[in-house]
């Protein structure tokens, strides 16, 4: 799969995302000399999490025909010790329905168990880089 990205002409970073079908902006806060035209690339690795918990769990309450009949998923970020190898992330997913206390425990250990959770946590990504003339 490809991603690509174009800059928007006349903003100074935003940028069209293109996945498949898909567009979204993106850009840097006006702090970092952007416009705020979308969010920054922090903030789309940060909702990667909260949209994977969040399918995880729709997908698995699904499949086990557990009641969940909404969800809301928060992610808080502390970057505050970024720059020193320490990058913290807090899930909460909330779930309503006819749910126990068991099917709740049961709703946060595959929440626990996201791909992009695991990708995260415990894969090593390589990534290469090259700049090319247009």
């Amino acid at each position: 799969m490809s991603i690509e990205l174009k800059r928007i002409k006349n903003t100074a970073t935003a940028q069209i995302v293109s996945i498949g079908q898909h567009r979204l902006t993106v850009d840097m806060s006006i702090a970092e000399g952007g416009l705020d035209e979308g969010p920054n690339p922090h903030d789309l690795y940060d909702a990667a999490l909260g949209a994977c918990k969040a399918l995880t769990v729709l997908w698995y309450a699904n499949k086990k025909g557990i009641p969940v009949d909404d969800i809301r998923t928060s992610i808080q970020r502390d970057n505050s010790s970024e720059k020193t190898g320490t990058y913290r992330l807090a899930a909460t997913v909330h779930v309503s329905g006819d749910l126990s206390d068991e099917q709740i425990k049961e709703l946060e250990m595959i929440a626990g168990k996201c791909p992009i959770h695991k990708l995260m946590t415990t894969v090593n990504t390589e990534i290469t880089s090259v700049v090319e003339r247009m």
